[in-house]
């Protein structure tokens, strides 16, 4: 079943960055939403809420489901995006992009659309600010979906997420692309849907360079481990077999760390398997709302 969609709508932060979201809801007569069926997904670094495009279909009527760009990506606010042409809306006037400021954007969005508690899912970067939301504001947290991510990618990523800024700069956002796209999907997958990987690719080569660079440092600081152990609302881990940018193993250590969570692995998948297998992924978020 379809949902109606309520697109284009925005939201100023208290800092003064405007985040673009869309709502979804289930379209007129459709059986009511169970209490409890709120969802918000958040997407991965460099691309914008469209890679849920897939996964919100397959869920139909089941649910709310609020997605977002988060800031510097997508619609939302990044360098030079203020019609006035005013610098109130670069990234040095915001503050560090952190794991922790995006999850509080989160909260203000939240409040925003007056949800007071949904289940928080986040793939890669999504991931993290997921992870962020559940220590911040864990009576918000309905449960929590943590998808191709970790919550530590280890002492040298300060240094390597700036090296790959770094690369980027030197070679263009459109150079560093097909490294993306290896990273992101399956060999089969891009062979058999070369649409999804030119509609990825335009996503990615507009990003904003400083907030790319930004967002590549985000995640490189980001050490959300202290979060795990004091996690108590259900949580879903899901990794592809093949993500190599998040590996099983790292999938496995949020799982050990987290009492209650389960973890699936995807066969034959990379990185971005909201893409790859929305329809595997709409199935654990059906499980995971029936826990809420």
């Amino acid at each position: 079943m379809q949902t109606v969609v309520q697109s284009d709508r925005s939201i100023v932060l208290s800092d003064g960055a405007r985040l673009a979201y869309t709502l979804h809801v289930p379209r007129p007569g459709a059986p009511p939403v169970r209490k409890g069926g709120r969802l918000v997904l958040i997407h991965s670094l460099a691309l914008d809420r469209t890679v849920w495009d897939e996964v919100v279909a397959a869920l139909g009527d089941e649910a709310e489901i609020l997605t977002y760009d988060c800031r510097g990506h997508g619609r939302s606010d990044r360098r030079g995006s203020d019609p006035a042409g005013s610098p109130a809306h670069t990234p040095a006037r915001w503050g560090a992009f952190t794991a922790d400021s995006f999850a509080r954007d989160l909260a203000e969005l939240l409040d925003w659309v007056g949800w007071q508690k949904a289940a928080i899912v986040g793939c890669s970067m999504g991931g993290s600010v997921a992870l962020a939301f559940a220590g911040l504001f864990p009576a918000r947290t309905a449960a929590l979906g943590l998808i191709d991510t970790t919550a530590w990618y280890g002492p040298d990523a300060a240094a390597q997420f700036r090296q790959r800024a770094e690369a980027a700069r030197a070679k263009g956002l459109s150079g560093m692309i097909d490294f993306q796209l290896t990273r992101w999907f399956s060999d089969a997958f891009r062979s058999a849907h070369p649409d999804v990987l030119q509609r990825l690719s335009a996503v990615y080569v507009a990003n904003d360079f400083d907030c790319y660079a930004s967002s590549c440092a985000l995640l490189g600081d980001a050490d959300l481990r202290a979060h795990l152990p004091a996690l108590r609302m259900p949580v879903g881990i899901v990794v592809g077999e093949e993500d190599y940018a998040t590996p099983i193993e790292m999938a496995r250590q949020l799982h050990a760390a987290i009492t209650h969570s389960t973890l699936t692995v995807l066969p034959k998948a990379r990185h971005l398997t909201p893409v790859e297998r929305p329809d595997a992924i709409a199935e654990m978020l059906r499980g995971l709302l029936g826990k809420t």
